[in-house]
């Protein structure tokens, strides 16, 4: 196995933002850093990456049919399935472990939960409806729950309900948007996919009012985190009419493809300065 090989097994990109999410969790809760979070992120980071490999593993005959895929790990034969299915399964349980023994119980269920949901739930659904999106974006709502729960909070507090909520809002225009860029490889591959199911132009209409959805989302942040001051509040209005005024000009301009792109990086980007916000206020 290459040197670069686990690290794209276990997409690490994706366990680190995951990771990112459950340390947002922590900090809302505590207010600080501290030692106990470095399990946290060992064991979430771990975890994440094992479900991930789960995935790479399921679907890597569909993998090796699309441009975008086909030089994962398995499908360009750098490591075997029944490897990558074992490594994946020891970093599932490393993960679980970790969590358990440093964290707490609720967090190693909610982690199981995610897997449970990603990788029996979501992964088969997208083979059958292209809304698979709309259940499987709990999977990315959970983390940010767990990073709450290890620090010792309330699994259905008002307040990380609703961070939790605005990361499973934010999920859905994120796929949607890959999908009108890969959308006819997953189609090639034998997926049902959005652009199936919505004209292209309508799709965009539909994908800019789930950004706006979003978008108040976030501006409700007073309603749920009581404790904020009103400059904080301040800042994040402003923070989000720049925003959705940035993504009007993206995603109705007239270059569709390039303009696309460009929402996709707008939109991870709100979500991450999103989260840093959240965090940099309960550090204050």
């Amino acid at each position: 196995m290459k040197l670069h090989t686990l690290p794209a097994l276990l997409k690490y990109k994706v366990s680190v933002a995951v990771t990112f999410t459950a340390i947002t969790g922590y900090v809302v809760h505590t207010g600080q850093f501290d030692l106990r979070i470095l399990w946290l992120i060992l064991g979430v980071f771990t975890l994440a990456g094992g479900s991930s490999g789960l995935n790479e593993y399921q679907e890597s005959r569909f993998d090796a049919q699309m441009n975008r895929t086909k030089n994962r790990p398995i499908p360009s034969g750098e490591i075997s399935p029944k490897s990558a299915l074992l490594v994946s399964l020891f970093f599932c349980f490393m993960g679980t472990a970790v969590l358990y023994y440093f964290t707490g119980l609720t967090t190693a269920l909610l982690g199981i939960f995610n897997i449970i949901w990603y990788n029996l739930l979501y992964t088969n659904l997208k083979r059958i409806t292209p809304f698979a999106v709309v259940p499987g974006s709990l999977t990315g709502a959970v983390p940010v729950l767990m990073g709450w729960c290890a620090a010792g909070g309330y699994l259905f507090d008002p307040a990380i309900v609703y961070i939790a909520f605005f990361l499973f809002i934010w999920q859905i225009p994120h796929f949607w948007l890959l999908m009108l860029k890969y959308g006819k490889e997953y189609e090639a591959a034998g997926f049902p996919t959005i652009n199936q199911a919505v004209h292209p132009e309508k799709l965009r209409f539909v994908i800019y009012s789930w950004i706006v959805a979003t978008s108040f989302a976030s501006i409700l942040v007073p309603v749920f985190l009581t404790h904020i001051s009103l400059p904080f509040f301040m800042a994040i209005f402003a923070f989000n009419v720049l925003f959705v005024s940035i993504f009007t000009r993206l995603s109705l301009g007239h270059s569709t493809q390039l303009n696309f792109r460009k929402s996709f990086v707008s939109l991870n980007i709100y979500m991450f300065l999103f989260m840093i916000i959240l965090i940099a206020f309960h550090l204050m």
